[in-house]
């Protein structure tokens, strides 16, 4: 069950500026303290939006790659002076490559997380509203792709249970006969996407989407909430790039595993990152609080 998330009636500039620099740092920075906790954010973050839809999503496929990198890493990157032991193909197995294979299995999976969560939040009207005006043909092809996926699975069930109904499912008859099923259903499909992309294109146009001049209904307001953790996002912004530039955050695999050392300015910026990863659960909980509380208020009247 997907609870709702007070952080998506945010704006959209703050939305998208939050995703942003949660997902620069988590690509650009390999200290292990910064992963675990994206990791651990993206992964709280995602399953309060999606519930047990999430949960499955990590097991089934966010633990099965972090091991798959874990495995590969090791297995083809023989570099770092810590050797374990030799493989069967003679190369050494390093200290340093496993633990590169724990970053980066770490980053990859933290970054799916924050992807998929951002998927929820970020929907296409949004992602039109930000950019429609700036890049507007851009815009409405990136927001076509964002919810083609969502679209086209929706109308491949929709389709299937048709072809189910008049006996032509994948999963009547024989091997062949299934086979002719399935290019039958994939050939509606592929005729549904490219007909949906042209009357979405021609709808467009005759709004005079892209035309300059041209104005747009907007629900969005950038009221006192926004302002609040805007400021918030640019005082994590400029405390962690201050800490990026002054090496506080800095960390190496190989060929030696060294990194700066936990010193309070270290502390302080982890605690910082630790903040920014938790703002959305922290803006949840607060409304839900005061949702209670007001509800609490009411039914004592």
């Amino acid at each position: 069950m997907r609870n709702r998330d007070t952080f998506s009636s945010c704006h959209p500039v703050i939305n998208f500026l939050y995703f942003a620099l949660v997902l620069l740092v988590t690509m650009f920075c390999l200290h292990p303290v910064i992963l675990g906790l994206s990791l651990a954010g993206g992964v709280v973050y995602a399953v309060y939006l999606n519930g047990r839809k999430a949960v499955r999503f990590s097991l089934a496929f966010l633990l099965p790659m972090m091991l798959l990198t874990l495995i590969i890493n090791p297995a083809f990157n023989h570099q770092g002076i810590t050797i374990l032991t030799y493989l069967p193909t003679g190369n050494p197995l390093t200290l340093e490559s496993i633990l590169y294979g724990v970053s980066a299995a770490a980053m990859l999976a933290a970054v799916i997380s924050w992807f998929s969560c951002y998927t929820a939040v970020m929907t296409s009207d949004k992602f039109v509203y930000l950019f429609g005006r700036v890049i507007p043909a851009l815009s409405l092809v990136l927001s076509m792709t964002l919810r083609f996926v969502p679209k086209f699975k929706a109308q491949l069930h929709v389709v299937s249970e048709a072809q189910r109904c008049v006996g032509r499912d994948i999963s009547d008859g024989g091997l062949l006969r299934r086979t002719r099923n399935a290019v039958t259903i994939f050939s509606i499909m592929v005729t549904w996407t490219l007909e949906n992309a042209i009357e979405t294109a021609d709808s467009m146009k005759s709004r005079g989407y892209g035309l300059p001049g041209r104005t747009a209904f907007s629900i969005y307001r950038f009221d006192v909430r926004d302002r609040t953790i805007l400021l918030w996002l640019c005082f994590c912004g400029l405390v962690l790039g201050c800490g990026a530039f002054t090496g506080c955050l800095s960390w190496r695999y190989y060929p030696t595993v060294k990194g700066a050392l936990l010193t309070p300015l270290t502390a302080c910026l982890l605690l910082c990152w630790t903040g920014l990863c938790l703002t959305p659960m922290a803006i949840n909980i607060h409304a839900d609080r005061t949702w209670r509380t007001l509800h609490g208020k009411e039914a004592a009247k």
